[in-house]
């Protein structure tokens, strides 16, 4: 807007100056000063004309006093007669002192001598001192003369005034001015144009670098800023530079700086924070996939929530697939759900004395009917278990039940107590067996004799059968004595297929009639084992299984030993197993299987399995005892069964 008012008021204002009126009045102004400089000329060449004329007619030439008086009546400064060649042969005037007087110009003689007068103005210029107006005059000759005379000139010099010379330049220096401004008129406007252009281009290209600089000083600590959101929105949350200045922005730029550190800060801490709860939940979760306990944690409706390994190895159900259901849901676990439910309410409701936040029961599961995850086909029924289950409230309502199975130690317990029985038993009824034995055999040695018929028959029969009964009740106390003092195991390196070999070699009859067979690995490593104990264990299975299938006329044991390797092939153990195809175990006797007297044999004492049990366990070996079932459902009818012990390498 300036740069339009701008052009426009520079394209009027030298139009005006070049207005029609101007140009009249400075040619009005210069003919005037012409017209007053020739009037001027034209009467001092009048009057040096009538001077000339005037000295013409003296018979002589004019002497100085006439020529004073001649100069006096023209107003000249200087009067001078001169001849033809210039050369001033009389002078008057204000110069008669110089030394050289002063000279007509040969271009004024010349004038005067062809149209008998000339005049010239000189000192016009501007830096002159001395303006005047020059004039030759021509003298006539008026007498009559046969000689050749030469010509004579009225030389007059007569001066300017000044001002009016100094008005005249000055008109002349206007009028050459404004001719010399209105030939470049356009030329004037385009330098002007031009000049207002480029001051506005210089105006425009400091104002946008001004504003360059200034919103570089600006938009570079906003750019910053934007810089550092971006990198912190991208994560990168380390020290952020600062805008050294005093201004708000520089402050922005340092508080961010300051947020930054502090939200790096935080966010380590939280990582630390982080990784030690993960450490923590890490561990929490090691100890507790190692525990031997079972660990269940419900949430505050009941529903499963957190389950160990144990929880699965105890119950044979994968309790891991019920996550978010109630344990009463869970197949085969109805009643025991049930119970712990019941059990935590009572802990919340009406607390039993002592209890503290924490209750602790036991309880038998009799059968267990497990199955692999909802959906799947394939229940797997396990022995009874005995669980001692401890149960406690957590924060926010939840709860947390940890129980163990303690059926090996209940059957421990029970061997041990079958162990202290049988130990009262060899000491308090062994001891009268003898005199029993002694007096009947005496009795019948006084009355036999005495006696006849019917009576003597039942002496004896009566004697006999005392006899027989004391016999049976000593060898059931020796059993019993010997599995309460069954002496601790003497393990040395063996080979478990030497050892099997030599005892099935007592078994010869059986193998040769093909009712015992056996199946030795070859690349078994050696055991560490008592011998002695180990030949009982071995002879027992056998002697079992032999019993078992002794009514089938297609009765079969088998008697197998191979290496035991992990999942590297790397072998770990030795199994040995005696497999059957007799009647099986019965349930009652499967659960029990290793407890004292625990049998299906009509005059067995139950203490086969037992004595395994004890030396297995004195080995470190495990044993294990299930039926085989036709087909692939283990419910299924019985087909036999199989004994098998899993003993670490040497």
């Amino acid at each position: 807007m300036i740069y339009t008012v701008s052009y426009q008021f520079a394209s009027r204002s030298i139009e005006a100056w070049f207005d029609l009126r101007v140009a009249s009045a400075l040619d009005a102004g210069l003919a005037l000063g012409k017209g007053t400089l020739d009037a001027l000329q034209a009467d001092a060449m009048g009057k040096t004309t009538a001077a000339a004329l005037r000295l013409s007619d003296q018979p002589t030439s004019p002497d100085a006093l006439s020529l004073e008086q001649t100069r006096e009546r023209l107003g000249a400064r200087d009067l001078s007669w001169v001849d033809a060649a210039g050369q001033v042969l009389l002078m008057a005037g204000g110069s008669t002192t110089s030394l050289t007087p002063e000279r007509p110009s040969t271009s004024l003689l010349r004038q005067a001598r062809s149209v008998g007068q000339a005049v010239q103005i000189e000192g016009l210029e501007e830096d002159a001192k001395d303006p005047r107006i020059r004039v030759v005059a021509w003298v006539p000759r008026t007498k009559f003369s046969l000689a050749t005379a030469e010509d004579r000139f009225l030389f007059a010099v007569m001066p300017l005034a000044r001002n009016l010379v100094t008005n005249a330049l000055q008109v002349q220096a206007a009028y050459s001015e404004y001719q010399e401004r209105a030939l470049a008129r356009e030329s004037l406007r385009r330098m002007y144009i031009g000049t207002l252009t480029l001051a506005l281009i210089l105006a425009v290209f400091g104002a946008v670098l001004l504003a360059i600089v200034l919103g570089n000083q600006i938009v570079r600590p906003l750019l910053l800023l934007a810089d550092g959101v971006r990198q912190v929105a991208a994560g990168d949350l380390r020290a952020k530079p600062v805008w050294k200045s005093g201004d708000e922005l520089g402050g922005l730029t340092q508080s961010f700086a300051d947020m930054t550190q502090q939200v790096a800060d935080a966010r380590a801490q939280a990582e630390t924070s982080l990784r030690q709860l993960e450490s923590a939940r890490t561990r929490l979760q090691t100890i507790l996939d190692n525990l031997t306990p079972g660990v269940i944690v419900f949430d505050r409706l009941g529903r499963i929530d957190t389950v160990n390994p144990g929880v699965t190895r105890i119950l044979r159900v994968p309790i891991q697939a019920w996550n978010g259901r109630p344990l009463e849901e869970v197949p085969g676990l109805q009643e025991f759900g049930r119970a712990v439910s019941q059990r935590f309410e009572t802990l919340k409701t009406a607390p039993e004395e002592g209890e503290r936040g924490q209750w602790q029961d036991s309880f038998v599961l009799n059968e267990v009917q497990g199955s692999p995850s909802p959906g799947l086909a394939g229940p797997a029924p396990s022995p009874a278990v005995n669980l001692l289950a401890r149960g406690a409230w957590l924060p926010g309502e939840a709860r947390l039940l940890v129980f163990d199975d303690i059926t090996e130690v209940i059957s421990a317990q029970r061997a041990q107590a079958w162990a202290e029985v049988a130990r009262r038993l060899a000491h308090e009824i062994k001891n009268p067996l003898t005199p029993i034995q002694l007096s009947a055999e005496r009795m019948q040695q006084k009355l036999e004799h005495r006696l006849e018929g019917p009576d003597q028959a039942l002496l004896i029969r009566s004697v006999a059968t005392i006899v027989n009964q004391v016999q049976a009740m000593k060898a059931l106390v020796n059993e019993f004595r010997d599995y309460a003092r069954l002496p601790a195991a003497q393990p040395v390196a063996l080979s478990l297929n030497d050892l099997v070999s030599e005892v099935l070699g007592l078994y010869g009859e059986a193998q040769d009639a093909g009712r015992l067979v056996s199946h030795l690995s070859t690349e078994l490593p050696m055991i560490l084992g008592d011998a002695t104990q180990l030949r009982q264990v071995v002879h027992n299975l056998v002697q079992n299984s032999l019993d078992a299938v002794a009514e089938q006329a297609q009765g079969r044991v088998e008697v197998t030993t191979e290496p035991v390797r992990a999942e590297n092939g790397a072998v770990r153990g030795v199994r040995l197993a005696v497999v059957d195809n007799g009647p099986g175990f019965a349930e009652h006797v499967l659960k029990r299987a290793f407890e004292p007297y625990v049998t299906t044999k009509p005059r067995g004492t139950g203490l086969g399995l037992a004595v395994v049990k004890k030396i297995a366990d004195e080995h470190q070996a495990r044993i294990r005892v299930m039926n085989l079932h036709a087909g692939a459902d283990e419910e299924g009818p019985v087909k036999g069964a199989r004994v098998s012990l899993s003993f670490a390498c040497a």
